[in-house]
C-alpha cells in the first residue's frame, strides 16, 4: 500500500505481529499468578497490558478479563518473577498487584 504525503510517496510496508514465543512447557516448571490491574477502561487497555507482560523474559502465557480487571500469567520462575511482571504493566500505566499464586506445575 503506498500513502502519498503531498509530493513523497510513501511505501508502507507489510504490518508485521509480534507475539511472545511460548515457553517450552518440556522441563520447565512454570508458575501461575492472577493481577488486580487498574485503570484498564476499554478495550485496548487489555491488548496494552498483555504486551507489557509478554515482553518480560521467562512469562510464557498471559490471559487478560477486563471485565474482572485481572490477569493470569504463566511464567518460568527462575527467569522471572511476580514483581517484575507487575512492575512491567505498572510501567506502562496500568498498576497491577498479586492476587494470586500457585507454585510451578
Amino acid at each position: 500500500m503506498a500513502v502519498t504525503i503531498g509530493a513523497i510517496a510513501i511505501e508502507a510496508a507489510t504490518p508485521v505481529v509480534l507475539l511472545a514465543q511460548p515457553l517450552a512447557t518440556k522441563g520447565v516448571a512454570m508458575q501461575t499468578a492472577t493481577f488486580a490491574i487498574d485503570n484498564m477502561t476499554c478495550a485496548l487497555c487489555p491488548i496494552t497490558v498483555q504486551a507489557a507482560m509478554q515482553a518480560v523474559k521467562g512469562v510464557g502465557s498471559v490471559d487478560i478479563d477486563l471485565q474482572t480487571k485481572t490477569a493470569t500469567v504463566a511464567f518460568d520462575p527462575a527467569l522471572t518473577t511476580t514483581e517484575a511482571i507487575a512492575a512491567s504493566s505498572t510501567n506502562a500505566g496500568y498498576p497491577a498487584s498479586v492476587m494470586s499464586e500457585t507454585g510451578p506445575s
